[in-house]
């Protein structure tokens, strides 16, 4: 899929990547190798992190570049308002919490059980929420309550 190794680039078409802005890229990349199983590809300058079928980049905040002006790159500053949130899908949601949580991960909840799928949330070293979901019901049409 990629032309150069793991790298994130694409031979034709295109693929998408989530970029993060993170306080401590060491600690950042130790998270999503360890807790989602990632392959580090790029140990900084941007850190990225091979998880599954995508790539999480990683890289401290800055000021406005040539290519996007006016814009400055930050870590969230409340966990209590996101615009935003990264979606994990896992088929066995009882094995990856488990494993998860003996890897250091912190969830809002126990996993529940939606009708259409068991879902929860964690948070990543700098804050950002987390969504991993199993489909369950999804998978013969039922919805979420």
């Amino acid at each position: 899929m990629t032309a150069h190794g793991d790298l994130p680039a694409p031979q034709r078409g295109l693929l998408v990547t989530h970029f993060l802005t993170v306080r401590d890229v060491e600690r950042s990349r130790r998270f999503y190798a360890d807790v989602f199983g990632g392959e580090v590809v790029m140990e900084e300058n941007p850190a990225i992190v091979k998880v599954a079928n995508s790539w999480i980049i990683m890289n401290p905040g800055g000021g406005p570049t040539p290519d996007k002006p006016g814009v400055t790159l930050e870590v969230p500053q409340s966990t209590e308002r996101v615009s935003s949130f990264l979606n994990v899908r896992v088929a066995d949601m009882a094995a990856f919490h488990a494993d998860a949580v003996a890897k250091g991960a912190h969830f809002l909840t126990e996993p529940l059980d939606r009708g259409a799928e068991l879902r929860c949330y964690l948070r990543d070293p700098d804050g950002y929420l987390i969504e991993v979901g199993q489909s369950t019901g999804l998978l013969h049409g039922l919805h979420a309550d």
